[in-house]
């Protein structure tokens, strides 16, 4: 048999078998980097594998560490871990849950925008989950709020962090798609092509981002509708009525200056996204000073917190460099291609069997998983067929969205029943999800139907 035919037959049982072993729960980082070098080492027993192309890891592996852009991640990792330490998301949500519990269903919708404000200041879902499932949780129950809308709505709203900026699984997902378009253009003879910054995707996220929340507010109004009993509204005594608007101020006012600081000097092109990092990093910190919130503990916390979290991302990225280049060199990358541009439909079909894949892997795979494995190999293909880099880019963060919240590893879910009390069961939680999923594939669909909710506001900002 022909070297490059063992070569692509190789390339397939490495994407299988590293997906099995992660499936197993093996460390992921060494799951990669272990399977890629097995297999590295088969191919080059068979002549399909030249092992001088290990050459370029270390200065992959340098250029990682050297990316500016790339600096943000740890910044904005600990800003959100700060800000977690800080109490705000329980002032926002009992602040919240008093202005819209009047109200049939006011409840989750208080959640919900409390998900997307924190998404917008912190990005950190394991710990909006965690947090607003022990402070929102216990007193939508005790309201007589249908577990699985409680549920649903806080595992929904906490993985808004994903999409809404600033979110480091955009940040990766754009250091990816600029490498790929440039690939692609440079095939196609485009020697100039126009970069795709983090910026451009942070932009084309936020109307997708808000389409969400909007999505999600209208299903709790739509289930308070169809079942009173399950989403009643809760009645405020005349003290908390007469204090609502200090506390108001006081709850909504530190985080959307944040917010403005952060993501408005994004947007408005005043900074870099590493820059607005750093603004946020030191925003969080001073926001901790001022709530008389910070001690050298919890600052010496945030730090092993980012530390821990920047580690474990970095070097999954590592083992998936080793992944990439061994896939990529025994032919997996040709073949892919030859794949996605052979079906049915042309760009639609390819398209359509991407998502479908990440989105059936995100029932067993972290998202950081996917955007380091299946990413880099799809997204060149894709883009040689002209699609939008950015409106691919937000395609693939709302889809990994769907990771947190899809059974049975979904991540969400997990940190929700570690903090949930024993009535509410697993079979809740997991049914509780399901509208969510479901209105994360409509947005989905929405943004196929209408791109121009992710290309207008990058186009209008910086073109």
């Amino acid at each position: 048999m022909e070297p490059v035919v063992l070569g692509e037959i190789l390339s397939v049982l490495l994407f299988v078998v590293t997906i099995g072993t992660l499936m197993l729960g093996y460390p992921v980082a060494f799951t990669l980097a272990g399977t890629s070098l097995s297999f590295a080492l088969a191919g080059w027993l068979v002549g399909a594998f030249d092992p001088s192309y290990f050459a370029t890891i270390a200065p992959r592996y340098f250029g990682i560490m050297q990316s500016e852009v790339l600096v943000a991640v740890p910044l904005f990792i600990f800003m959100g871990t700060v800000l977690e330490r800080t109490r705000i998301a329980e002032a926002l949500l009992t602040t919240m849950g008093q202005c819209f519990g009047p109200v049939r269903g006011g409840l989750a919708i208080s959640v919900i925008i409390v998900g997307a404000l924190l998404a917008a200041s912190t990005g950190v879902v394991g710990a909006t989950v965690v947090t607003m499932g022990l402070i929102s949780l216990p007193a939508m129950l005790r309201a007589g709020y249908d577990p699985k809308l409680a549920t649903g709505a806080i595992c929904a709203s906490g993985t808004l962090g994903q999409i809404i900026p600033p979110s480091t699984i955009l940040i990766f997902v754009a250091d990816f798609i600029q490498g790929a378009n440039s690939e692609a253009q440079l095939r196609k003879g485009n020697f100039a092509p126009d970069p795709v910054s983090v910026s451009d995707l942070f932009a084309g996220a936020v109307l997708p981002g808000l389409l969400l929340v909007g999505l999600y507010i209208v299903w709790a109004v739509l289930f308070a509708a169809l079942r009173p009993s399950g989403a009643p509204a809760i009645t405020m005594t005349d003290a908390k009525r007469a204090s609502l608007p200090r506390r108001i101020v006081s709850s909504l006012v530190p985080p959307l200056v944040l917010i403005m600081a952060v993501l408005g000097s994004i947007l408005g092109g005043i900074a870099t996204p590493t820059e607005s990092a750093s603004v946020g990093a030191v925003g969080a910190v001073l926001l901790a000073f001022v709530r008389r919130e910070l001690s050298f503990g919890r600052l010496q916390e945030a730090a092993e917190s980012t530390l821990k979290t920047t580690a474990m991302v970095f070097v999954i990225l590592f083992g998936a460099s080793i992944f990439s280049l061994v896939f990529r060199t025994m032919g997996g990358e040709l073949l892919i291609e030859e794949v996605l541009h052979g079906l049915p439909g042309g760009r639609v079909g390819a398209v359509l069997a991407a998502m479908g894949l990440m989105f059936v892997l995100g029932f067993f795979l972290d998202t950081f998983e996917i955007v380091f494995i299946v990413v880099p190999l799809t997204a060149p293909a894709l883009l040689m067929l002209d699609i939008d880099p950015i409106w691919l880019g937000v395609m693939i963060g709302v889809n990994l969205q769907t990771s947190f919240l899809t059974p049975p590893f979904g991540f969400a879910l997990f940190y929700l029943r570690g903090v949930a009390p024993g009535s509410v069961t697993t079979g809740d939680i997991y049914r509780g999800s399901i509208p969510f999923v479901a209105l994360q594939v409509l947005a989905l669909g929405v943004l196929w139907m209408f791109p121009e909710l992710a290309t207008w506001l990058p186009k209008t900002l910086f073109r």
